[in-house]
């Protein structure tokens, strides 16, 4: 096993990969994947196995993941653990440098994979202590850089850390939707069975509006039953109503949730208006509790992990959950037609609501999973359940 290289060190010999905080303060690696630099928030992920869609999912915009657990990379990657077309997140920064692949589904190890999409990889940093770092002085700007000469130029880095203005008032769903309107077609994956094919017959059909949305959902939408239609994040009220939906999905998303909802709260509202189904997630949750009056508000570190314990106040029933969120709403803010569903046993911050007097709810986290536990995938049952009534 290699040795990590203390967080605050001086350059060692071989070092080909850096990590730069806007603080000043310099981690120094091995790095792997393409070479150059990438500037972001970084954040850490506590998840053990799902490291190819943590980096694919489109809510990874904008920031750079620090893996706490310690081998990434072993059971390589292939083209169908995916969440988007390509990785989103900007790079990953990794307690032991990836090892060749040991898997049976293995095409490619995640060094090739990661210089094929044009990400950075870096290896040999003390991942403990940096996400204590996060932990205590809340997620920083930084730059991750790769140079297989090992030539930085720190001053230059640390201009760039500095330099970039952070999530927070950045909407970023713009960047990472779909451009079109789109069907989606297909379920989830078995092992031995691929994707399951679509049921025939009539379904249900929700229109899903995509801020940067993951695969997953979809997927799962489509096993719950319904048939699934895709907007871009900058759809118009006429142009959702135009497909004539029985039900309406708000996706997740990356970025600042009241940038985006300049354009997306308007029309959430005009939505609410119908009187249709609504299910929201993630970054959909946050705008649902914008479109009805409350405010979000950026979080000290986030929440990003497959162990995220969730309590169900109808019941006490305590969720494990996929989390992967930087904003929270304040449940303060909430109306009193909202009733609040769902509290993290992390912090006690919102993650789920529902409005009493209409067929409306959301939750914080990622009932798809993917990676992660399915204890919540009952809520798609749930919304596709409803449009059927």
């Amino acid at each position: 096993m290699a040795d990590a290289t203390p967080f605050h060190a001086p350059k060692p010999a071989g070092a080909t990969g850096v990590l730069v905080l806007a603080s000043g303060e310099v981690a120094w690696g091995r790095g792997f994947g393409a070479e150059g630099e990438a500037v972001g928030e970084v954040c850490f992920h506590t998840a053990m196995t799902g490291y190819q869609e943590i980096m694919t999912d489109p809510s990874f915009a904008g920031q750079i993941i620090t893996f706490t657990f310690p081998h990434i990379g072993n059971v390589g990657v292939n083209p169908d653990d995916v969440e988007a077309d390509a990785p989103h997140a900007l790079g990953m920064i990794v307690r032991e440098d990836p090892t060749a692949p040991s898997n049976f589904r293995a095409m490619e190890n995640l060094d090739g994979w990661m210089h094929h999409h044009a990400r950075i990889g870096l290896a040999g940093i003390d991942t403990r202590a940096l996400t204590r770092r996060v932990r205590t002085g809340g997620a920083p700007n930084g730059v991750i850089a790769h140079s297989a000469a090992g030539e930085f130029d720190l001053d230059v880095l640390l201009a760039m850390a500095k330099g970039w203005p952070g999530l927070e008032g950045m909407d970023l769903a713009k960047t990472v939707t779909r451009e079109t309107h789109s069907s989606w077609e297909g379920g989830v994956w078995r092992l031995g069975f691929g994707y399951e094919a679509v049921e025939a017959g009539e379904r249900p059909h929700v229109v899903a509006v995509d801020y940067g949305s993951k695969f997953n959902i979809f997927r799962n939408l489509v096993k719950a039953g319904a048939k699934v239609s895709v907007v871009p994040a900058e759809a118009t009220f006429d142009e959702i109503m135009a497909l004539e939906p029985d039900g309406i999905f708000l996706s997740n998303g990356p970025g600042d949730p009241a940038a985006t909802g300049v354009y997306a709260v308007p029309v959430i509202q005009q939505l609410l208006g119908t009187d249709r189904p609504l299910f929201g997630i993630c970054l959909g949750h946050q705008l649902l509790g914008l479109a009805i009056g409350g405010r979000t508000t950026k979080m000290f570190q986030g929440h990003r992990g497959a162990n995220h314990p969730v309590k169900r106040l109808s019941d006490g029933a305590v969720e494990i959950t996929s989390m992967n969120h930087g904003f929270a709403v304040e449940r303060e803010s909430l109306p009193a037609n909202a009733r609040e569903t769902h509290v993290s046993l992390f912090d006690g911050s919102n993650a789920g609501l529902e409005l009493a007097d209409r067929p409306v709810f959301s939750v914080q986290y990622h009932p798809e999973a993917s990676p992660g536990p399915q204890d919540s995938l009952y809520l798609f049952q749930r919304f596709v359940g409803s449009l059927r009534r």
